[in-house]
C-alpha cells in the first residue's frame, strides 16, 4: 500500500500541470441518469490534485477529497483554493475516515485501479446513503487512432518500467460486476488535450510507470520524444485524443 501511495509523490507538479481534465458532459449524465444534483455530496476518493473534484466543485456541490499522499492533498489545497465547499482529508479507499451514511455520491477519478476492491467495497458501502451512487472514471488514452499515438505508445512500452501491471484497462467487466455487486450502467465521452512539447514530455513524466525525470535514462527518453514530437506536430501542437470512461452503480 505505501508503494501505491508514495509512487506518485515526485510526479506531483507535471500531474496539476499536464493531466488530462474530465468532460463536463459528465456532470450532466450523472444528473441524467443517477439523481445529481447541487445539494449532492461528493466523496473523491483519491481525488489526487483535484482534477476530478473541480467538475462537481463547479456545480456546486460539496465535495470531500479523500487522498493519502501528502504532497498530492497539499497541491489539491491549493489547485481549488477558491472553492469553499471543497476539503480533503487524509484517507484510503479502505478507510475513508468519513462518518457512516455520510455521502451521496462516491467518485473515484483514475483511481479504481489501485484499490483493494473488496475492502473498498465494505468502506464505500458504509460511507454511502442509501440509494447513494458509486462512479468509477477513466480518462483512457487512445493508442492507435492517430500516427503519434501509434509511436507514442510504442516508445512507453520501450522504457515502461510496470507498464503492463497497472494500466487501468486491465479493470475489466468482471472486476467491476463484482465490486458493484448488482446492476450498473457506463458512459463514453472524448476528451482532447492539445499540448506543445513540454505539455507532452511533461504527461509522459506524470505517469508512475515512467522513469522519472532524474533517472538516468532520462534525458535519452526526453530527445527521443522530441524527435517523435517533430516528426508529428502541426503549428507546434500535438493531440492526444481520450475516452473518458464511466462506470456508475444503478439504484437497487
Amino acid at each position: 500500500m505505501t508503494d501505491t501511495i508514495e509512487r506518485f509523490s515526485n510526479r506531483v507538479a507535471n500531474y496539476v500541470r499536464y493531466r488530462p481534465d474530465y468532460p463536463r458532459e459528465v456532470v450532466g449524465h450523472l444528473a441524467a441518469n443517477c439523481g445529481l444534483t447541487r445539494d449532492s455530496i461528493i466523496a473523491d476518493v483519491g481525488c489526487g490534485p483535484g482534477q476530478s473534484s473541480q467538475m462537481f466543485l463547479e456545480n456546486g456541490n460539496r465535495v470531500i477529497g479523500v487522498e493519502p499522499n501528502e504532497a498530492m492533498r497539499s497541491a489539491a489545497r491549493e489547485y481549488l483554493g477558491e472553492f469553499e465547499n471543497f476539503t480533503v482529508v487524509d484517507g484510503t479507499s479502505e478507510n475513508t475516515t468519513l462518518p457512516d451514511a455520510s455521502v451521496d455520491f462516491i467518485v473515484a477519478a483514475q483511481a479504481f485501479h489501485w484499490f483493494d476492491a473488496e475492502k473498498t467495497r465494505r468502506e464505500f458501502e458504509r460511507i454511502l446513503k442509501p440509494d447513494g451512487c458509486i462512479v468509477l472514471i477513466w480518462n483512457e488514452r487512445q493508442l492507435d487512432t492517430t500516427p503519434f499515438l501509434i509511436d507514442y505508445e510504442k516508445l512507453l512500452l520501450k522504457y515502461a518500467t510496470d507498464y503492463t501491471k497497472v494500466r487501468h484497462e486491465n479493470v475489466d467487466a468482471l472486476r467491476l460486476g463484482d465490486f458493484f455487486q448488482g446492476e450498473y450502467s457506463s458512459a463514453v465521452f472524448e476528451n482532447v488535450q492539445v499540448h506543445d512539447f513540454e505539455g507532452i514530455k511533461g504527461r509522459m513524466f506524470s505517469s508512475s510507470y515512467m522513469p522519472s525525470e532524474t533517472d538516468s535514462n532520462a534525458r535519452q527518453l526526453s530527445d527521443e520524444l522530441r524527435e517523435l514530437f517533430a516528426k508529428h506536430e502541426r503549428n507546434g501542437r500535438i493531440s492526444i485524443i481520450y475516452d473518458t470512461r464511466v462506470y456508475y452503480s444503478l439504484p437497487r
